[in-house]
């Protein structure tokens, strides 16, 4: 608790796949998934979210438990899917890859 008062905590994740982006319009994270539509997340007031190139959020704050569910929330509309890894993940997440129908006829 010490910790997040004087420095504050953040979670970083990582939007990977083709046509995937991120961007801040006002109070509202706007997220382009694959979807027909933009997903629109509105950001709670105790939280920083900073975009970064396009493919990198940053969620910051003083609440380490409301910073953990905000990043699980988006986390949630696209996880990372095990044959290419698309999706979206935290920054330190490892995604065991599997090898698909073609890894078995050798």
């Amino acid at each position: 608790m010490v910790m997040g008062v004087s420095k504050g905590f953040e979670k970083r994740l990582q939007l990977v796949g083709v046509g995937y982006r991120a961007n801040v319009e006002g109070k509202d994270l706007v997220l382009s998934l694959g979807f027909s539509h933009p997903v629109r997340m509105a950001i709670p007031a105790n939280l920083k979210v900073k975009v970064e190139e396009n493919t990198r959020i940053v969620v910051s704050g003083f609440d380490k438990c409301s910073i953990g569910e905000f990043a699980a929330s988006i986390r949630r509309w696209r996880p990372p899917e095990p044959y290419k890894g698309k999706g979206v993940r935290y920054a330190n997440e490892i995604i065991k890859l599997k090898e698909g129908k073609a890894g078995k006829k050798k």
